[in-house]
């Protein structure tokens, strides 16, 4: 099992007992809770500094700078952190690959850890809303989904499935590279421009290496419409099968090996770094569970004081 750690903790005010109300969105009612690390299993993460966020639970909500809606840490819509929450107090990951997240319409904004992810790693993220997906068929020799199943494999199989798809999709041109990907839809959020410099080499270690990995956001009950969808057919899908989630909306019914979204995303770059890169790791991705990490102490905290009363 890998654990994971905070910050060390910091003392919070124990008068809010009336505060815990079930997970709220912007976690109001569990901002002034005792914190006890006795039972994280969050634990020996290396993140950067939470002081920041410590900051903006004790000051409340706070206005988007693009929108100005009222909310707790970052705006869920905009993908940006409040105002009381400077962007250059928040860590920036830098990942391996490319990472596409297509969010179910009818999951709740201020539920999903989608957001998480943009907001950590907002070069190598993107967030669609379904049914606004691109087009995948064609580079399905370098894009994998995460997703269980009868046909799933595990993550240190990659290569050697990846091997079995031909390249149809390889770029016959600069302009094919830098070509937008086709959609239905526009997407949520613009996407940067293509470098063509990206185009896809014609030597068969580059054809069949893991360039892009597609995550569903959506409750598990509704990702059916999504994972039957045309445009996601015969791509490699994944399953990551050892971990147990942390997450405070565990849909009861489910086993607790389906993560929530940043969770997923978490562990499976970390089983990439060391099953297909074969390095070991040191951290690198810890601090994709910035927010994660300390939202879930907020709500346990919350839970184990209202259990004393």
């Amino acid at each position: 099992q890998l654990t994971m750690s905070l910050n060390s903790p910091t003392l919070l005010n124990e008068e809010n007992a009336q505060g815990e109300k079930r997970n709220t969105e912007c976690l109001e009612s569990l901002l002034q809770t005792p914190s006890s690390f006795q039972d994280n299993p969050l634990q020996q993460l290396q993140l950067a500094s939470q002081e920041v966020l410590e900051k903006a639970k004790k000051s409340g909500r706070s206005k988007c700078p693009r929108c100005n809606s009222s909310r707790m840490f970052y705006c869920y819509t905009c993908f940006v952190p409040v105002e009381t929450v400077p962007t250059k107090e928040i860590p920036t990951v830098k990942l391996p690959l490319k990472i596409d997240i297509i969010k179910h319409p009818n999951e709740t904004d201020g539920k999903s850890t989608a957001v998480h992810a943009k907001l950590l790693a907002p070069d190598d993220v993107t967030i669609y809303k379904y049914p606004c997906i691109p087009e995948y068929h064609e580079k399905r020799h370098e894009i994998a989904l995460i997703f269980p199943g009868p046909d799933s494999v595990s993550v240190k199989d990659i290569a050697f499935h990846l091997q079995k798809y031909t390249k149809k999709g390889v770029c016959s041109s600069d302009d094919d590279c830098s070509r937008e990907p086709l959609l239905k839809q526009a997407k949520i959020e613009p996407e940067e421009e293509k470098n063509p410099n990206e185009c896809i080499s014609s030597s068969r270690s580059e054809g069949t290496r893991l360039k892009k990995i597609i995550f569903i956001d959506s409750t598990w009950n509704q990702t059916n419409k999504i994972i039957t969808d045309e445009r996601l057919q015969g791509l490699l899908q994944i399953e990551l099968k050892t971990r147990k989630t942390c997450f405070w909306r565990h849909q009861k019914g489910k086993p607790d090996t389906y993560l929530s979204t940043i969770e997923a995303i978490y562990y499976f770059l970390v089983d990439y770094h060391q099953e297909i890169l074969k390095e070991s790791y040191k951290g690198q991705y810890d601090n994709l569970l910035f927010f994660f990490s300390f939202m879930y102490t907020l709500i346990k905290d919350a839970k184990c004081c209202a259990g004393k009363e």
